[in-house]
C-alpha cells in the first residue's frame, strides 16, 4: 500500500511539473501549419483534412468553452488541451517506467525494500522528467495539434497492458484488455499512430498467457499481432465503411430508398452480429471468443466518433474537406485517396514508363436521387518494376520533376543514368532512415545545431544534430552558437538510454523486446510504410514521437543499471542515491538547454501575419491562397475570431475539387457566393477534370468570357476527339483579354478618378500552362462574370504558377496582390514588386500587426525565415513604390516603421539579402545612419558565414560547403562596397573592400573549378 501511494503521488508530481512547464511556455494564440485548421474545426465543429480527427475536434470544442465567450482566448484554451494531455502522457510514462523497473527489481531481489522502492521511483522520475523536456514532444505540447492527444493514447494503452500483466492471474483482469481496445477505437478519432502499439501489446499478452515460449511460437504470435493491426487498420477502420457504401448503393440505386438507408442497415446488422456473438460466447463458455468479440465491439464503440464526420458534413459547415456526407465519399476521405497510392513491396522507380493501363472498379459519387458512376479507377503497367521501391515517383505526380531532381542530387546520379537497386537502398538508408528519422532521434537525445530545415544535406549544419562535444574545433558561425536554438546535449540522454537498453536486454529480454517493438513500430516502421518521396514541406519529427517515448523508458531504466554498477563498490542505499543524483543531470540538462527554444509564451506571429493578409484586402474581396501557412492561420482568424468575415478565402490547392468549388458557390460568414456560373454538372468529378490546350491559331487575344463559354459548351463543335474515342472540350488559345470600362471601374471604386488615364483599354494576358484544371476553370469563370463587383486578390506568398498569368496586372497592397487593370509597366523588371503605393501605405502603416516580433523570447523558423523575409520584401516594395510615385517622406516613414517594429536579425542569406536592399533604400532616402546600421548587420552575418565556410574549405570538408551562400555573400559584399562608396561612407567602404579582397583570395580555388 505504501509503494502504491508513493508511486501514485510521484506520478501526479510529474504531471504537475510537466503541466507547469507547458503552461508557462504555451503559445498564446494560433500556431503555424495545421493548428489554425484544427482550432477552427474544433470551435465550430467542422470537417478538417483527411483522414479526419472527430474526437480531437469534439474535445477541442469542449476546451474552447473555457474561453467564456472571449474568442481571442479560444486558441489558448485549445492549446491548453495539448498541454494537459502532454502532461498526462508524462504521468503515464512515469507509471510505465516504474512498472518495468519493479519487474526488474523483483526479478533480482524478490522483495520491495525501501531502497529498492527509491530506485524504482528514481528511474520513473528521471525517465519521465527527461521526456518532458525533449524537443519534439515539447513542441507539440504547446500548440493545438493531434500529436499531443495521440501520445496520451499511446501512453495509456501501454500502461494499461502493464497493469493487465501485473493482474493477469486475478479474475476479471481482462477488463484491461477491453479498456485498451476501447482507447484504440477512440484514438482513431485523434490519429492513427496509436494503432502501432498493437504488436507490442500483443506480445505482452503472449509472454504472460502462454507457458511454452519459444522462437517458433514467438514468430507466430508476432505475425498474429501484425494481423490484428491490419484487421483494425484496414478491416475495422476501412472496409467497414467500404461494405456499408455498397450496401447503400444497393438500397438507393436498386431498392429506391433514401441515401444512408443501406449504410444504416449494415451497421444495425453489424451490431446485431456482435451482440449475438458475445451472447453465444457466454452461453457456450468460450472465453477467448468472448474477449475477442468484446474487444472488437469496444473498438467499434470508440470508432463511432466518426459518425461526427458525415453528420457535420451534411450540415454544410464552412470548412468541410471533401464533403463526406455519404459512405463512398467517407471511405475515400478515410483512405486519403486523393493523395494517390504509395508502393511498398513492389513498384516503379522514378525512371519507369507507363506502357499500358487498365480500368478497374467504378468510382461512385452521390447524385440527386441515386449514386452515379464518376469513372473508373485506373491501374498502370510499367516497363519495369522493382522490389521495395524507395526512389519512386510517377509522371502523374505534380511534383515528379522536383522529386527526380532531388533523387539525382542526393544520390549523385548523372543525367540519363538509370537508378539501380543499390541506389534504391542508398536512398532508404541514407535519406529515409538516417536523414528523415535518425537525425530527428538524435535531435532529441544528442543535441541540435538549429531549427532550420535540414532535409537536403546530411553534412551541413542547418537542421543537423550535434552533441556539442567537438563543436569547439569546428569554427561554427556565431549565428549558430549564439542562437537559442543551439541545444547541444553532449549525448548524455542518449548514453543513459543506451545504457538502460543494454542492461534491460541482459536482465529481462522479454520486457526489453516489448519496448523494442514499441520503438520499431512507432519509428522505423512508419518510415518504411510511409515511403516518403523527396523533400517534405517541413521536418517530420513529430510523426515519430512514439519511438522517442519508448526510448525514454530506457533512459529511466538506465538509473537502475547505474545503481547496480555502483552496488559493486558501495552499499545499496548510497548506490541508489548516487545514481539518481548523477542521472538527474539528464532532465536538468534537457530543461535548461531546451527551455528558451520552446518558450512560445510571447509569440503572436502566426495570428498577426494571418491578420495582415486579411486586412490587406479591400471590402468583400476574393482572396486566393495556396495552403498551409497562408491559409490555415487565416481560417483561424476568420472562423474563430471573426476577423474580416467579408473576405472570401479560396485555397487554390483545394479549388481543383468539385466539392470545394460547390462550397464556394454558397454564402460563407458575411461573404456572398463567388460569381461562379458553372452548374455542378459542368464540373463534377469526372467532368472537365482536364481541358487540354489545342492551338486553334486564333489571331490576337480573345475575350475571357468567349473562351469560357467555348470550353464549357456541350456543342460537339467545341470539342476534339482523342484516340480513345472520347470527345472533350479543349482550350483553343492561351491569349486572353478583358475589355475595361473605365467609368464603371471608377464608379465601383476599383481605381480613383485621378488614375483613369492609367487604365488599360483591355486587360491582356497569356495563360501560363498547357492545360486547364478545375481551379483554372473556376478562376476564368470568376474573371468572366465578376464584372469588377468584388476585388480579386492573391497572397504575396503564393507561387507564380498559380496566378494564371495575371502578373502584369497584380499590384501589392500589403501582404496581398490586387488585380487592377492598369496599363502594364514594362519598365519594371520585377513584376512582383509593383505596388498600389498609397493604399499599401495606409494598410501597412495604419493596420498591420507585428506579432511581437521584436520582443518575443522565441521565434520559430517559419517566423524567422518565411515571414521575416515577407516583411522585409513588403517594406522594400512599399518604400520603392512610394519613391517611384513621388512620396519619399512616406517611404522613409515606412523604413522607420520596419526598424521600430522588427528585430535586426539575419536568419539566412536570403533575409540578409533583403536587409541589404533595405539599407540601400535608406541611403537613397538620405538616412545614412539607418543604412549604415543595416549594412553593418549584413556584413557581420556574411562575414560569419564566409569564415565558417572557409574553415570547412581549409579542412577539406567540401560536402558541408554552402556554395550558394558563398556566391551570394560575395555578391552582397561587392554591392555593399559600391553602395557605401557612392554614399560617401569612405571608411566603411574601405573596410568592406578589404574584406571582399580577402575573401576573393580565400575562395579563389572555388572559382577555378
Amino acid at each position: 500500500m505504501r509503494y502504491k501511494k508513493i508511486n501514485n503521488g510521484l506520478g501526479w508530481l510529474c504531471f504537475a511539473i510537466a503541466t507547469a512547464t507547458y503552461i508557462l511556455t504555451l503559445e498564446p494564440s494560433v500556431s503555424f501549419w495545421d493548428c489554425g485548421e484544427f482550432i477552427s474545426c474544433a470551435f465550430r465543429l467542422q470537417v478538417s483534412h483527411q483522414p479526419g480527427y472527430p474526437l480531437f475536434a469534439m474535445l477541442g470544442k469542449a476546451f474552447s468553452l473555457l474561453s467564456m465567450g472571449d474568442r481571442t482566448k479560444v486558441a489558448y484554451c485549445t492549446n491548453l488541451m495539448s498541454a494537459l494531455a502532454s502532461a498526462a502522457t508524462i504521468m503515464f510514462l512515469f507509471w510505465t517506467i516504474t512498472a518495468f523497473a519493479k519487474k526488474l527489481i523483483l526479478e533480482k531481489n524478490h522483495r520491495l525494500s525501501q531502497t529498492n522502492t527509491m530506485l524504482i521511483m528514481g528511474a520513473g522520475v528521471i525517465g519521465a522528467g527527461a521526456f518532458t523536456f525533449t524537443d519534439t514532444f515539447w513542441f507539440s505540447a504547446v500548440e493545438t495539434i493531434v500529436f499531443a492527444l495521440s501520445s496520451l493514447c499511446t501512453a495509456v494503452v501501454f500502461w494499461a497492458i502493464l497493469k493487465w500483466d501485473a493482474q493477469a492471474a486475478e479474475p476479471g483482469s481482462d477488463k484491461w484488455i477491453v479498456l485498451i481496445a476501447y482507447i484504440i477505437g477512440l484514438s482513431i478519432g485523434i490519429h492513427l499512430l496509436n494503432l502501432l502499439t498493437i504488436p507490442a501489446i500483443a506480445m505482452v499478452y503472449y509472454f504472460r498467457r502462454y507457458s511454452r515460449i519459444n522462437f517458433k511460437s514467438g514468430v507466430v504470435a508476432f505475425l498474429i499481432s501484425i494481423a490484428i493491426l491490419a484487421f483494425v487498420q484496414f478491416g475495422v477502420r476501412g472496409y467497414t465503411i467500404h461494405i456499408a457504401a455498397y450496401f447503400d448503393l444497393f438500397f438507393v440505386n436498386t431498392l429506391g430508398m433514401a441515401f444512408g438507408s443501406g449504410a444504416l442497415t449494415f451497421f444495425v446488422l453489424l451490431i446485431g452480429a456482435l451482440v449475438y456473438g458475445i451472447v453465444y460466447s457466454i452461453r457456450r463458455q468460450k472465453p477467448m471468443l468472448n474477449l475477442a468479440l468484446l474487444c472488437i465491439a469496444f473498438i467499434y464503440l470508440g470508432y463511432s466518433s466518426f459518425a461526427y464526420i458525415p453528420i457535420r458534413a451534411a450540415a454544410n459547415t464552412n470548412l468541410n474537406n471533401t464533403h463526406p456526407d455519404n459512405a463512398f465519399t467517407l471511405y475515400s476521405y478515410l483512405n486519403r485517396t486523393q493523395y494517390g497510392e504509395t508502393p511498398l513491396l513492389s513498384g516503379p522507380y522514378f525512371d519507369a514508363k507507363i506502357i499500358d493501363q487498365a480500368e478497374g472498379n467504378p468510382i461512385y459519387r452521390k447524385g440527386k436521387t441515386k449514386y452515379e458512376q464518376a469513372g473508373k479507377r485506373v491501374s498502370y503497367t510499367y516497363d519495369h518494376i522493382s522490389l521495395l521501391p524507395r526512389i519512386w515517383s510517377t509522371e502523374q505526380d505534380p511534383q515528379y520533376a522536383a522529386n527526380v531532381q532531388f533523387y539525382k542530387q542526393f544520390l549523385g546520379m548523372a543525367d540519363g543514368q538509370s537508378p539501380k537497386f543499390a541506389d534504391n537502398m542508398s536512398w532508404l538508408f541514407n535519406w529515409q532512415l538516417y536523414q528523415m528519422y535518425a537525425r530527428y532521434f538524435l535531435w532529441n537525445f544528442v543535441g541540435r545545431y538549429n531549427d532550420l530545415d535540414g532535409q537536403q544535406n546530411a553534412k551541413a549544419i542547418n537542421g543537423n544534430w550535434t552533441s556539442g562535444i567537438f563543436d569547439g574545433g569546428k569554427h561554427l558561425p556565431r549565428s549558430v552558437t549564439n542562437s537559442i536554438n543551439y541545444t547541444p546535449l553532449y549525448a548524455v540522454p542518449f548514453v543513459l538510454g543506451i545504457f538502460g537498453m543494454v542492461y534491460h536486454f541482459r536482465q529481462k529480454k522479454r520486457d526489453a523486446l516489448i519496448i523494442a517493438l514499441l520503438y520499431f513500430f512507432t519509428g522505423i516502421a512508419i518510415v518504411l510504410y510511409v515511403n516518403q518521396t523527396s523533400l517534405q514541406p517541413r521536418e517530420r519529427d513529430y510523426s515519430y514521437v512514439g519511438s522517442f517515448y519508448a526510448f525514454a523508458i530506457w533512459i529511466g531504466l538506465g538509473v537502475i543499471a547505474l545503481a547496480e554498477m555502483f552496488r559493486k563498490k558501495m552499499n545499496a542505499r548510497f548506490a541508489v542515491m548516487g545514481s539518481f543524483v548523477i542521472c538527474l543531470i539528464v532532465p536538468v540538462l534537457l530543461a535548461t538547454k531546451e527551455w528558451r527554444s520552446h518558450d512560445r509564451s510571447t509569440k503572436m506571429t502566426p495570428h498577426d501575419m494571418a491578420y495582415n493578409f486579411l486586412i490587406s484586402c479591400p471590402q468583400n474581396a476574393i482572396l486566393f491562397t495556396y495552403g498551409d501557412n497562408d491559409t490555415y492561420s487565416l481560417w483561424y482568424d476568420q472562423e474563430v475570431e471573426g476577423i474580416r468575415p467579408d473576405v472570401r478565402i479560396v485555397c487554390l490547392s483545394l479549388f481543383s475539387s468539385d466539392w470545394y468549388i460547390h462550397q464556394m458557390q454558397g454564402t460563407m460568414n458575411q461573404s456572398a457566393p463567388l460569381p461562379i456560373t458553372l452548374s455542378f454538372d459542368q464540373y463534377k468529378d469526372g467532368v472537365r477534370d482536364v481541358i487540354y490546350y489545342n492551338d486553334a491559331h486564333i489571331a490576337g487575344p480573345v475575350e475571357v468570357k468567349d473562351v469560357f463559354d467555348f470550353i464549357t459548351s456541350d456543342d460537339s463543335r467545341t470539342k476534339v476527339e482523342y484516340q480513345n474515342g472520347e470527345s472533350l472540350n479543349y482550350l483553343p488559345t492561351k491569349n486572353l483579354k478583358l475589355t475595361i470600362n473605365a467609368d464603371e471601374l471608377i464608379k465601383k471604386g476599383v481605381v480613383k478618378p485621378d488614375q483613369k488615364d492609367k487604365l488599360a483599354k483591355t486587360m491582356e494576358w497569356k495563360f501560363n500552362g498547357n492545360y486547364l484544371t478545375k481551379d483554372n476553370l473556376a478562376i476564368l469563370d470568376i474573371l468572366a462574370h465578376n464584372n469588377w463587383e468584388r476585388p480579386i486578390c492573391f497572397t504575396a506568398t503564393m507561387n507564380t504558377e498559380s496566378m494564371a498569368g495575371l502578373q502584369p496586372y497584380l499590384y501589392k497592397e500589403g501582404f496581398t496582390y490586387r488585380l487592377i487593370p492598369l496599363k502594364p509597366d514594362t519598365t519594371v523588371q520585377d513584376q512582383y514588386s509593383k505596388t498600389n503605393s498609397l493604399v499599401m501605405y495606409h494598410n501597412v502603416m495604419g493596420k498591420f500587426k507585428y506579432g511581437n516580433y521584436k520582443h518575443a523570447r522565441n521565434l520559430d523558423n517559419v517566423s524567422t525565415q518565411q515571414f521575416y523575409e515577407v516583411m522585409e520584401t513588403t517594406f522594400i516594395n512599399l518604400a520603392q513604390g512610394l519613391i517611384k510615385d513621388g512620396y519619399p517622406q512616406l517611404a522613409l516613414n515606412a523604413l522607420h516603421q520596419f526598424d521600430a517594429q522588427m528585430p535586426d536579425i539575419n536568419p539566412d542569406i536570403d533575409t540578409a539579402s533583403k536587409k541589404y536592399f533595405l539599407a540601400e533604400t535608406a541611403y537613397r532616402l538620405h538616412d545614412a545612419a539607418l543604412g549604415g546600421r543595416y549594412i553593418k548587420s549584413v556584413n557581420d552575418y556574411i562575414t560569419d558565414q564566409l569564415d565558417y565556410n572557409y574553415a570547412l574549405l581549409q579542412h577539406n570538408q567540401q560536402e558541408g560547403l554552402n556554395i550558394r551562400d558563398i556566391q551570394i555573400s560575395m555578391s552582397l559584399l561587392s554591392a555593399m562596397v559600391d553602395t557605401t562608396k557612392n554614399n560617401n561612407e569612405t571608411q566603411l567602404s574601405g573596410q568592406l573592400y578589404a574584406r571582399l579582397k580577402d575573401y576573393s583570395s580565400k575562395f579563389s580555388v572555388l572559382q577555378q573549378r
